[in-house]
């Protein structure tokens, strides 16, 4: 049985973060040598996922003293710029961000630099931040997938619920086409993007199962479309036909592995409360003249199963 026992400070960043390859705070702004305030900036709030980085930024907060402000886009580029600005006024230190837009984000990013504030990105990459935190998105898609098709014995069509166009998404999606191409019986039949909620999820889902009722899995790109899924395939009458994988390791998709007779039977995890916690400790150590050596920085995702799930440590 692979451990799912990782910590939340992984080592590998603390060691890049204590090597100095030339990043630097923008000239002539004045930073001070410890984070006294933070602007989380997260995606929507309404994803539990999105909840556990407000854990994780209270909690690197409360470890170095600091104070944090957490805001909610609602999937909104022109409200995480106005944010952005909030927070110049506010004259906080760090800004940690999951953009909604990655490109759209960065002029806000760059005036947010000038005021001598560091900006970290997590979960997916951001125009102009200092550094991204996140998952190892390919993989997460990659075991995901090939777990879902090695249970179907490596045959059968199948749908792909994909999301919203940002880069931790489209790695996923993409994992999920590379492994497929290694299992020349599957066959995907259907892909459409939900809006990475469990709501759209089963809308997208119901819509491709019409379409193509002869399928054999379904993988979410996150754990709430693929919940929205597995109600889709339940309302279709076909739980025992169909399963779905995702990708999250959510509290949600935990407890539904726990679920006798549901569809859902594996999920790749995230650790969102860790990377705000690594994006703290990185732009501390910038702050202290260390900035990382390498400017993304990876968290290894975890196969959670039917058969491990009782092991798994959760957000």
């Amino acid at each position: 049985m692979v451990s799912l026992k990782y910590p939340r400070h992984l080592n590998s960043v603390a060691i890049a973060a204590s090597m100095v390859l030339g990043l630097c705070l923008p000239a002539g702004a004045q930073s001070p040598k410890k984070i006294e305030s933070i602007g989380l900036m997260v995606q929507d709030m309404s994803n539990p996922f999105f909840s556990a980085m407000d854990r994780g930024a209270k909690r690197a907060a409360e470890a170095i003293g600091a104070k944090v402000n957490t805001q909610d886009a609602q999937l909104d580029l022109a409200n995480q710029n106005t944010q952005i600005d909030a927070f110049i006024q506010q004259g906080v230190n760090l800004i940690v961000i999951s953009a909604v837009d990655e490109v759209g984000i960065e002029p806000a990013i760059a005036r947010a630099k000038e005021a001598g504030i560091v900006v970290i990105a997590v979960d997916t990459p951001a125009k102009g931040a200092d550094a991204v935190v996140m998952t190892d998105a390919v993989q997460a898609g990659e075991k995901s997938c090939d777990y879902l098709f090695t249970k179907l014995g490596g045959e059968g069509n199948v749908l792909l619920v994909d999301g919203t166009p940002i880069q931790t998404i489209i790695d996923r999606i993409n994992g999920c086409k590379n492994i497929a191409k290694k299992y020349p019986g599957i066959k995907i039949v259907g892909q459409q993007a939900s809006k990475n909620d469990r709501a759209s999820g089963l809308m997208v889902t119901t819509d491709m199962l019409t379409a193509n009722p002869d399928v054999k899995g379904i993988f979410g790109m996150n754990d709430p479309s693929a919940l929205g899924a597995v109600l889709a395939v339940e309302q279709a009458g076909k739980a025992s036909e169909i399963v779905v994988t995702g990708v999250d390791g959510s509290p949600e998709g935990v407890a539904e592995l726990k679920r006798e007779g549901s569809p859902f039977i594996g999920t790749a995890t995230q650790n969102p409360g860790a990377m705000v916690e690594q994006a703290v400790k990185i732009a501390q150590d910038m702050l202290n003249g260390k900035p990382p050596a390498e400017k993304t920085i990876l968290i290894p995702s975890v196969l959670v199963t039917r058969d491990n799930v009782n092991q798994y440590p959760g957000w």
